[in-house]
C-alpha cells in the first residue's frame, strides 16, 4: 500500500503535466593536451617592447601560464599596459581562457621594473603600516601596467655581511620583525589586486653574494634555517600567500643542491612540512649561480621534477622555449610523473583564475 507522499508523487507524473525540468547538465571540461599541461609550467620573458610572434602563437594555442617582465621591456606604463592587454585579449583554448600571469618585481627603492611607487626600499621601512601602503602603491603601480602578480615581497632574514641588505632590499635581521612586515605588504598588494610571491624560501638572508652574480651557499645549521629563516615564510604561508619563489642557493646541511632544484626543499620542507599549498616558482634558472646544472633544459627537469610548478628563465624567450621544449620531450619519454605535472598545471590555472581581468 503506498503512502500517501508516494500516492501524490504518483498522481504528479501520471497527470498530463510534464515532469519538472532538469538544469542543464554541465559540459566537462575539456581535457588538456600534454603540450598544454606542459605550457602551464611556463612564464616567458622576452626582449624589447614587443613579445615576439612566436610567444603570441604559443598563447594562442594555451601553452603558455604568462610572462615575465623586466625594465627592458617598459617604456611607460601606458605602453606596457597596451601590449599586456593585447596578449590577454588573445583568443584561447576553451578550458584556458584565465587571465595569463603578468609577473614583475617590484619590491621598492632600487628593485623596480615599472617606474613608480613604491620609492621606499625595504629597509627603510619603519612599521607594518607602511610596509603595508608600500604594498598597497606597488600594486597600483603594477595594475596600472597590467601586471597582476608581485615578485614580492623578500621575506629573507638579514644577516651580517648579507649580499641583499648591501642592496637594501631586506626588512631587517629580526624573524618576528620580517615575518610582520613582509606580511603587511602582501597585505597591501591584495588589497590592490594584485598576487604575492614569498621570496627566497629556504631564506636567503645569510648569502654574501647574489646569485645572479655567482653561486652561493649557506652553511647555516638546519636548526638555525628553521628556527630564523623559516618564520617569515611559514607567516606567509599560513596568511594564504599565492606563491613561494625558490632560492638558487646550496644549503648543505639539508641538500648539495641547489634549494629550487631540491625535492627536501620544495616537496618535504615547504609543501609537507609547511603546508604550502600553492605555486612554487625557481629564481631565475639562467643565471650562474645553477650553470653547473646541465642546460637550460636540464635545469627545468631537474626543478620539475623537485616540485617546481612554474621554472623560471628570465633571459630570453628563446631559453624558456628551449625548456618548455625539454620539458614535453621528457614527459612524452614517460621521465616525468604525468599525474604531478597535471596537477601541478591545475594549481597554476587555479592562480591565473584569481586574477583580475
Amino acid at each position: 500500500m503506498l503512502s500517501h507522499l508516494a500516492a501524490a508523487i504518483l498522481s504528479l507524473y501520471s497527470s498530463d503535466q510534464p515532469p519538472p525540468a532538469r538544469a542543464p547538465a554541465r559540459p566537462a571540461a575539456p581535457a588538456l593536451t600534454l603540450r598544454q599541461v606542459v605550457g602551464q609550467h611556463m612564464v616567458f620573458a622576452y626582449d624589447g617592447l614587443e613579445p615576439p610572434p612566436p610567444l603570441r602563437r604559443r598563447i594562442a594555442r594555451g601553452e603558455a601560464a604568462g610572462v615575465i617582465v623586466f625594465a627592458r621591456n617598459v617604456r611607460s606604463a601606458g605602453q606596457l599596459r597596451a601590449t599586456m592587454r593585447s596578449l590577454q585579449a588573445i583568443p584561447r583554448p576553451r578550458g584556458l581562457r584565465a587571465p595569463l600571469i603578468v609577473m614583475a618585481d617590484q619590491e621598492g627603492g632600487p628593485v623596480r621594473r615599472i617606474p613608480g611607487a613604491p620609492q621606499r626600499a625595504a629597509a627603510q621601512v619603519a612599521s607594518a603600516a607602511q610596509a603595508r601602503a608600500d604594498g598597497l602603491a606597488a600594486a597600483r603601480t603594477l595594475r596600472g601596467a597590467g601586471v597582476n602578480m608581485n615578485l614580492a615581497p623578500v621575506a629573507d632574514v638579514a644577516r651580517p655581511g648579507a649580499a641583499l641588505a648591501r642592496e637594501r632590499r631586506l626588512y631587517a635581521s629580526s624573524a618576528a620583525r620580517v615575518a610582520r612586515l613582509a606580511s603587511a605588504f602582501t597585505r597591501g598588494l591584495r588589497a590592490g589586486g594584485v598576487r604575492a610571491t614569498a621570496k627566497h624560501y629556504p631564506g636567503f638572508g645569510a648569502a654574501t653574494v647574489n646569485t645572479d652574480d655567482a653561486p652561493a651557499r649557506i652553511a647555516a645549521p638546519h636548526g638555525q634555517l628553521r628556527a630564523v629563516d623559516e618564520p617569515p615564510f611559514a607567516r606567509l604561508v599560513r596568511d594564504g600567500v599565492d606563491a613561494v619563489m625558490l632560492s638558487t642557493a646550496v644549503y648543505p646541511a639539508v641538500d648539495a643542491l641547489p634549494a629550487a632544484l631540491s625535492p627536501r626543499w620544495v616537496t618535504a620542507e615547504l609543501r609537507q612540512r609547511l603546508g604550502f599549498t600553492g605555486v612554487t616558482m625557481t629564481d631565475d634558472l639562467g643565471t650562474p649561480a645553477v650553470a653547473v646544472y646541465g642546460s637550460s633544459r636540464e635545469r627545468a627537469l631537474r626543478a620539475v621534477r623537485a616540485g617546481i610548478d612554474l621554472p623560471l628563465f628570465s633571459s630570453s624567450y628563446a631559453a624558456g622555449a628551449t625548456a618548455a621544449e625539454g620539458l614535453l620531450a621528457a614527459a612524452r619519454r614517460g621521465e616525468l610523473d604525468e599525474a604531478a605535472v597535471r596537477a601541478a598545471s591545475e594549481r597554476v590555472l587555479a592562480l591565473r583564475a584569481k586574477l583580475p581581468r
